[in-house]
């Protein structure tokens, strides 16, 4: 994406421009340097890169994720995000309506494929390790039995006689003002520029039809809540020969019973008994991948964090793994037998009876705290 623009500078907005304010400065620009109004040679393609600007800006999602990613979306090997984007004009349509004179939807040219989104809900550990999972989506196709004319195998459409073949028509408004000429789509041909007069009996005349597709979604190692998977090409069907869209896989990732993921590394407690904490203990903890037997040093504290390295996360986009912080708590016996309560008497005679008051912290906050976050 070497050479593009930064889109809050197309538009003219700083970064914090609310809806109302993108929005104004899209139509100020729009009428600047529509193609049929401007004479400056760079209109154009300065039309699609203000149109371009205001459709990432003017989503709360994509524009959050261009905040965050800027142009070079995450995932260069087929995961991550892709702003599909569409036809300049449809946008130009939709936040000016018709009527103004300028070209519109009733373009005759190619048009890409509107993008599909689907939810794909994953297990904690299928996020982490990484799977296939199989989908069926439910899509626009060109009929296969007109090829996308929407005439009946045999006959051929015609050229609408309202429009003439062009798609639009001009209509002409009398006021006091005086005379105003407006160009809009044809209502006949509704701007495609021909009709059929014996419709397909398959699609009826609409050139689509409704498919169920099965499709494999490759789910990489460490992808997380909220991750997009775009499969190319497996949007709706363009018009008028026009390329598919694309098809954005959005996971949702169960939480786990036991652990919790900072990152790419995965939290857990681990509770262990006061004879366990003061003299030391070798003990399991569940990991990703089984128990696993770790030393408690003697002495240790309440609150503790033990790291278990490279047995987090795998990073999604490099080599390495992140690692697994085990919390220690030092749980206290509510019910003790009268040996025992002798036991920690005669304990308790020997140790300083000075108590420290500690604020109660959650558990992130204790792990921010020792690990300097």
């Amino acid at each position: 994406m070497a050479g593009k623009r930064d889109y809050y500078e197309v538009l003219g907005v700083n970064r914090s421009a609310t809806p109302q304010e993108i929005k104004k400065a899209y139509r100020r620009l729009a009428r600047e340097y529509h193609p049929d109004v401007s004479d400056a040679t760079d209109a154009e393609s300065r039309f699609k890169e203000i149109n371009e600007a205001y459709e990432i800006l003017s989503d709360p999602e994509k524009r959050a994720t261009y905040d965050r990613f800027g142009h070079v979306a995450p995932g260069a090997t087929g995961f991550g995000f892709d702003f599909g984007f569409r036809d300049p004009f449809e946008i130009f349509e939709e936040v000016f309506g018709q009527g103004f004179g300028f070209r519109t939807s009733a373009r005759r040219g190619p048009r890409r494929g509107a993008d599909l989104r689907y939810d794909l809900s994953l297990t904690f550990e299928e996020a982490v390790f990484g799977c296939e999972k199989e989908i069926e989506v439910t899509r626009h196709e060109v009929c296969p039995q007109c090829d996308g004319s929407g005439a009946e195998p045999g006959t051929s459409p015609v050229r609408c006689a309202e429009c003439n073949g062009t798609g639009q028509v001009r209509r002409v408004q009398r006021s006091i003002l005086g005379s105003f000429v407006s160009v809009v789509t044809c209502p006949v041909c509704q701007g495609e520029g021909e009709t059929v007069s014996v419709p397909c009996s398959q699609c009826e005349g609409r050139k689509h039809v409704y498919v169920t597709r099965k499709l494999s979604v490759t789910i990489p190692p460490g992808v997380e809540d909220g991750t997009q998977i775009r499969l190319a090409s497996e949007g709706e069907v363009g018009q008028r020969g026009g390329p598919p869209g694309n098809l954005y896989v959005v996971l949702d990732v169960e939480p786990h019973p036991i652990f919790q993921r900072r990152d790419d590394d995965i939290l857990i407690e681990l509770q262990i008994n006061v004879a366990q904490a003061a003299l030391g203990a070798e003990v399991e903890v569940p990991t990703l991948e089984g128990d696993e037997e770790i030393s408690i040093p003697p002495g240790t504290q309440n609150g503790t964090v033990l790291r278990l390295r490279d047995k987090g996360v795998p990073h999604l986009r490099h080599n390495g793994r992140g690692d697994e912080l085990v919390l220690v708590r030092v749980a206290i016996p509510t019910k003790l037998s009268r040996e025992q309560e002798q036991l920690f008497q005669e304990l308790g005679d020997t140790l300083d009876p000075e108590t420290i008051w500690q604020e109660k912290r959650s558990f992130v906050d204790e792990l921010r705290e020792l690990l300097g976050l």
